[in-house]
């Protein structure tokens, strides 16, 4: 067949990519047993109040073209780090992002924040890959597993002493994440199937999510006035990284960290919610 669009070309890839994997899943396991213990990616995203931020490093996308393909990894994720980020994410697909699992060991090795492998996680030797590179969280995309699947990824993840960023885009997505278990959410304002993104629609969602469900922003944040708009919504954090690695790193964490964040309890007057982040984006910022 096919495929539709550019995530079902993605995934189409990525099986690949794991069917290789599978000849050297127990040698893979052992790895992931010897790793490190996990630094706590949740615990430092709860920043009490403040927008925290999830700097991402990568070099090129399928939306954006080459962003940064000579950048190093170790260096960005330096900058990052000293300019406060809460957390490094990191691509690790090679084809259409341009990443690996180096980059994840490199940037581990650099700094003292808790690293995300951004990836497209299909089958569980994925996440004792992970675990074995150094990754304290992986990415699960909720668009691209069932519901039986995201469950057992989420227990495994668990068990691995991994957390999981669960990326939603819709209505639907979000209360199959919910349901699941996912402690930590992520409203991806970028549409996997067309890659078009709708940063407000993103935020308007975000106020469903429960208070005691770490809500991230993702794509779309490009300013300081991104950031505020997130936080008056009520995202724990945002996850930014195009805009970053095509700009100023450092400068632009720095413009990201300590927005004001709105409590959130998922039901929320809409009306009060929408108020205050279209406030924030009045001005030179917005999507």
């Amino acid at each position: 067949m096919t495929p539709n669009t550019i995530l079902d070309e993605i995934l189409a890839a990525k099986r690949e990519e794991v069917a290789r994997l599978q000849l050297f899943r127990r040698a893979v396991r052992a790895q992931a047993e010897e790793a490190p213990p996990p630094r706590g990616f949740e615990s430092a995203l709860r920043r009490p109040g403040e927008v925290s931020v999830i700097a991402e490093f990568k070099r090129r996308s399928p939306s954006a073209g080459e962003i940064n393909p000579y950048a190093q990894v170790a260096g960005v994720a330096s900058v990052y780090a000293s300019a406060g980020a809460a957390a490094i994410s990191v691509l690790t697909d090679e084809p259409y992002f341009g990443g690996s699992l180096d980059d994840l060991r490199s940037a581990r090795h650099a700094v003292g924040v808790p690293m995300l492998r951004k990836d497209f996680i299909l089958d569980p030797v994925q996440l004792y890959e992970a675990r074995a590179a150094g990754a304290d969280a992986i990415l699960l995309i909720v668009r691209a597993l069932g519901d039986t699947r995201l469950r057992e990824f989420l227990e495994l993840s668990s068990e691995l002493g991994l957390a999981a960023l669960v990326e939603a885009h819709d209505g639907e997505e979000i209360d199959r994440a919910l349901e699941a278990g996912a402690r930590i959410v992520g409203v991806n304002a970028r549409d996997l199937a067309t890659f078009e993104v709708d940063i407000e629609g993103s935020l308007r969602l975000i106020k469903r999510l429960p208070a005691d469900v770490v809500a991230v922003a993702e794509s779309g944040i490009r300013s300081s006035e991104d950031a505020a708009a997130a936080g008056s919504a009520g995202a724990d954090a945002v996850l930014v990284g195009g805009w970053l690695m095509a700009g100023d790193p450092g400068a632009g964490v720095e413009a990201l960290v300590g927005h004001p964040r709105r409590p959130r309890s998922g039901a929320m007057e809409a009306a009060g919610v929408e108020a205050d982040y279209e406030a924030a984006f009045d001005g030179d910022g917005g999507p």
